[in-house]
């Protein structure tokens, strides 16, 4: 497994990050807790979650399992960077959810109970939210870094212009800020290098993307059908929606004698600022095959072909529509 420090932290995460929102809804706990054994065995030491992920079992479900799964001990935890999040609703009442420094110290709490840990490695903003002010957040995150119940925070979802107003209050307080951006990026979703990849690139955040294979299109969806796998209603939409730049993909992919999820995940660990995508394993089958991505390599000729097919925004803005 290789490396890399978190953007401008000093903390080293695996070049994968295993997403945990499975766990509870399509990964019951004894399969679940087998997944992360084997993830620690490949080297992964880089965890994500959230308080509101756990599907049918609720929401909390899937932290809870990570705390069951840590309280083996075996140095579980003391292994692991920890990620989770905060913003979601988490009950019917109003301060329930959102980023209002109580939602933010209650959520953390409660975090902690149901993760069994006493601190969280990366706490992040599931979201953006609008209507409260940098000054509260930061101000409800520095209490919780100085209590050493927290010791990174990052986000999710946010867009160029909120990494850079978060990280200038955050300066003006003399506070780490953020120092991680999740967001939706994979070959055929790549909004954010207009101005999210900028954004972090200055200001030294490393991006964790989510739905590195598009939800699964770029996992070889054509070569699956001809297998005889059916998909749901809705991913057929988006396979003939997408079909003259799957057919171009899955035979390059061909052609380089790799699987497409390994191309997908392989392209976005070239792209800056990527730390590392996440991919979220219901099986162990799944996990294992995901370890494939790490010995690819690209040549120019492969990456401008790979351009051509899923062209992206054309760049960072302005440049990417205008002069």
């Amino acid at each position: 497994m290789d490396y890399t420090n978190l953007g401008r932290t000093g903390v080293q995460v695996s070049r994968l990050c295993l997403g945990t929102m499975n766990f509870g809804e399509q990964t019951q706990e004894p399969d679940a807790f087998q997944i992360m054994d084997r993830a620690l065995e490949h080297g992964i030491n880089f965890f994500d979650s959230a308080n509101v992920y756990g599907g049918a079992g609720g929401k909390g479900r899937t932290e809870e399992i990570l705390g069951n799964w840590f309280a083996q001990g075996g140095e579980r935890r003391e292994k692991v960077v920890l990620a989770t999040k905060v913003y979601g609703d988490m009950g019917q009442w109003p301060n329930q959810s959102g980023l209002s420094a109580l939602h933010i110290r209650q959520a953390c709490e409660d975090s902690l109970r149901r993760l069994q840990t006493d601190h969280i490695d990366i706490y992040q903003m599931h979201h953006i939210k609008r209507d409260t002010r940098w000054e509260e957040i930061w101000q409800a995150m520095e209490t919780l870094v100085q209590q050493g119940k927290v010791l990174y925070v990052g986000s999710s979802n946010f867009g160029g212009w909120h990494i850079t107003q978060a990280n200038e209050i955050a300066k003006r307080r003399n506070f780490l800020g953020l120092v991680s951006e999740q967001s939706l990026y994979n070959l055929n979703a790549r909004m954010i290098e207009m101005e999210v990849v900028p954004a972090c690139l200055e200001y030294g955040l490393g991006i964790i993307p989510w739905s590195p294979l598009g939800g699964g299109l770029l996992g070889g969806v054509l070569q699956k059908a001809q297998e005889g796998r059916r998909s749901s209603p809705g991913m057929q939409q988006q396979i003939e929606d997408n079909r003259e730049k799957l057919e171009a993909y899955e035979g390059l992919c061909s052609e380089m004698g790799r699987e497409p999820a390994d191309v997908a995940l392989g392209w976005l660990l070239q792209q800056p600022a990527v730390t590392a995508p996440i991919i979220g394993p219901r099986t162990m089958e799944q996990l294992d095959a995901a370890l494939g991505t790490l010995d690819v390599t690209f040549d120019e000729d492969t990456l401008g072909s790979l351009d051509k097919i899923f062209p992206g925004p054309g760049g960072p803005a302005p440049e990417a529509y205008a002069w």
